[in-house]
């Protein structure tokens, strides 16, 4: 194994960590670093003096305690997709090998490991007729997802997902390992759900599962000649569905690509996704208003094994370079209707890739029965945007952005962590109120006075 010039990893330290894990490590020299710290978002990425990948809760738990002793900053990922900034000279553990997952189909509860992503959850409770309120990609990590809030396509029916996590299993920066609870560490408990990697590497968590007897889902692609209508038509029609009904809406600029359907390929396009907890008759029922505003492309909506819920959304699975942020509206209005067509329709020539929003409200507007530190349910939409992180277009990206963003008149204070990119601890502070700000900051600096953890969403420099 080739060493760092970095005094801090000289040939004893490596020795120490090594012989103290099970699974590899490795240095930015060694045949297989590449590909353990590669991310999803390939504009951001890892830089970390060594890598670590763990295999079990001892592994994580080894690699903090060694971190510690040598003075070094912590990073975590398991599937990549949380990376919103590079993780820089410092210790990179990877817990993709961690897939341990067991179902309580009785109590209707999962228990996931560090490295499970929804996937793997979605097809070991499909059977038992039970979902997971995973996100609108199965293949983004459980727990990453789920310690951000975790909004994700029958959010509106069910809440956030860290709203019905039973506990959580954390390695904090004392390298010791905790389980904490509504009853045990409750201000730990409170933090970490919401507050993401700022207290310590979760290393499984278990929540519960819901019943999903059947679920119609789809999305519906309109062309860019009826944008304006489509999104005042759906500006009228979101406040009426019931919380049975999840929606949201994408402006998408498609690449041209040829696996992508003809009328698809190169496009720009009104995506409507739909995730209704029923039958399809009455989905259909309640899309008449949609269907009316304007003629479609292609797609539908139609009864949906809960297995291929990725087919409401169609994430992309590629890694792409991307810049994101969003925003929280209290409502969706005709003059923001107006500046985000102006910004971001189809006659602009902008460098973005998506302008979505999110239909909120139903179960994402009620406190959850254990409160945690997930922000917006005062809020009605996400407006969320994702552009393209080449380099060179970078500062471009960034004012479209700040255009698009600016655009919406009915703002409202707040944030969804998962969908704040990669902003200044300041900024990322603002998504609290002022009491729930100074509380996760206190409880930061009792569990981490270092700032051992501090990278992806940071609330501390």
């Amino acid at each position: 194994m080739t060493l760092s010039a970095t005094p801090a990893l000289d040939t004893a330290g490596i020795a120490d960590l090594t012989a103290a894990v099970r699974g590899p490590v490795l240095l930015p020299t060694d045949e297989g670093f590449a590909e353990e710290t590669a991310v999803w978002n390939v504009a951001n990425p890892h830089r970390p003096l060594v890598a670590v990948g763990a295999t079990s809760t001892a592994d994580v738990a080894a690699a903090v305690g060694w971190a510690g002793r040598h003075g070094l900053a912590v990073a975590v990922q398991a599937t990549g997709h949380g990376a919103v900034r590079p993780a820089v000279d410092c210790v990179l553990i990877t817990t993709r090998r961690m897939r341990d997952l067991t179902v309580d189909p009785a109590a209707r509860t999962a228990r996931a490991a560090a490295g499970v992503r929804w996937s793997q959850v979605i097809e070991a409770t499909a059977p038992h007729g039970l979902a997971p309120l995973n996100g609108s990609s199965s293949q983004v990590g459980v727990v990453g997802y789920t310690l951000g809030g975790g909004l994700g396509p029958l959010g509106r029916t069910f809440g956030f997902a860290a709203d019905h996590v039973r506990s959580v299993e954390i390695v904090t920066a004392d390298g010791v390992t905790r389980t904490v609870d509504a009853d045990h560490e409750s201000d730990l408990f409170w933090a970490v759900r919401g507050g993401k990697g700022n207290f310590g590497i979760v290393t499984a968590i278990e929540f519960a599962l819901f019943d999903v007897p059947a679920l119609a889902g789809g999305g519906i692609y309109f062309p860019a000649s009826h944008a304006a209508e489509v999104l005042h038509a759906y500006r009228a029609w979101a406040p009426t569905l019931p919380e049975r009904m999840n929606t949201s809406l994408a402006l998408l600029r498609l690449p041209p690509l040829p696996q992508l359907p003809e009328p698809l390929r190169g496009a720009f396009v009104v995506h409507l996704r739909v995730a209704y907890l029923g039958d399809a008759t009455d989905a259909a029922r309640l899309l008449e208003p949609m269907l009316a505003a304007a003629p479609t492309l292609l797609g539908g909506v139609g009864d949906l094994p809960y297995q291929a819920v990725d087919a409401i959304h169609q994430d992309p699975v590629d890694p792409t370079p991307t810049r994101e942020r969003g925003v929280l509206l209290g409502d969706l209005t005709a003059a923001t209707v107006e500046a985000l067509l102006a910004t971001a329709g189809p006659q602009v020539d902008v460098p973005l890739i998506m302008v979505e929003l999110r239909h909120l409200g139903g179960a994402l507007g009620r406190p959850p029965a254990v409160p945690n530190a997930v922000t917006g349910r005062d809020a009605a939409y996400s407006l969320f945007v994702i552009g393209l992180g080449l380099p060179d277009l970078v500062p471009v990206v960034d004012a479209v952005t700040d255009a698009v963003l600016a655009s919406a008149d009915a703002t409202v204070p707040g944030g969804l962590l998962n969908f704040s990119g990669g902003g200044t601890p300041e900024a990322l502070q603002a998504n609290w109120p002022p009491a729930d700000r100074d509380r996760l900051l206190r409880i930061k600096r009792s569990y981490d006075p270092a700032n051992m953890f501090s990278t992806n969403q940071a609330i501390l420099a």
